[in-house]
């Protein structure tokens, strides 16, 4: 499978470590414990069985709109086999737009998450088979009340075959 992904500015990445941190120091699930090399925050449009060949002038064409702004406000929790503990990133127009965009490139992506109509933007922060209760609400980092701004700078696409990332845009 692959990935198309929104990356954050500098700024922003750090800011999302530091929580991933603090997290982790609470003894909360985190992605701070994550240590392969292509673990970083990152904002996930759509997947897709493969990025085929055809499709990518156009997949490079639609990411030339980056940088995009960003907006991080409050959090989002997704039960399913694994509970995710994620920060909630607000669409605006244009990056809802980008994000069908990717989607109508990749028919066939398939999975219903990421159809614009259901697609849950985030950046995720943690992930158990624990249970939600993994993250008390009075014990989340004060970061996560707070809104944010920043910004998408860049695109890349995780092969989770290879696990290995390729620079989109």
């Amino acid at each position: 499978m692959r990935t198309v992904e929104l990356l954050p500015d500098e700024v922003t990445e750090a800011r999302v470590r530091r929580v991933w941190g603090r997290l982790a120091e609470l003894g909360m699930p985190s992605l701070a414990g994550h240590a392969h090399a292509t673990n970083r925050p990152h904002l996930t449009l759509t997947t897709a069985s493969e990025l085929p060949w055809d499709v990518r002038p156009a997949l490079t064409q639609v990411l030339s709109a980056l940088p995009l702004p960003l907006r991080l406000a409050g959090t989002l929790r997704f039960e399913g086999r694994t509970s995710v503990l994620a920060w909630r990133v607000v669409a605006d127009a244009g990056l809802a737009a980008l994000q069908r965009r990717v989607w109508e490139l990749l028919p066939g992506a398939g999975n219903p998450l990421f159809a614009p109509t259901s697609w849950a933007p985030h950046l995720s922060l943690g992930r158990t088979r624990s249970g939600p209760d993994s993250w008390p609400a009075a014990l989340l980092p004060a970061e996560l009340s707070a809104p944010w701004e920043g910004r998408f700078t860049a695109a890349r696409s995780y092969d989770t075959g290879s696990r290995t990332v390729e620079r989109l845009a």
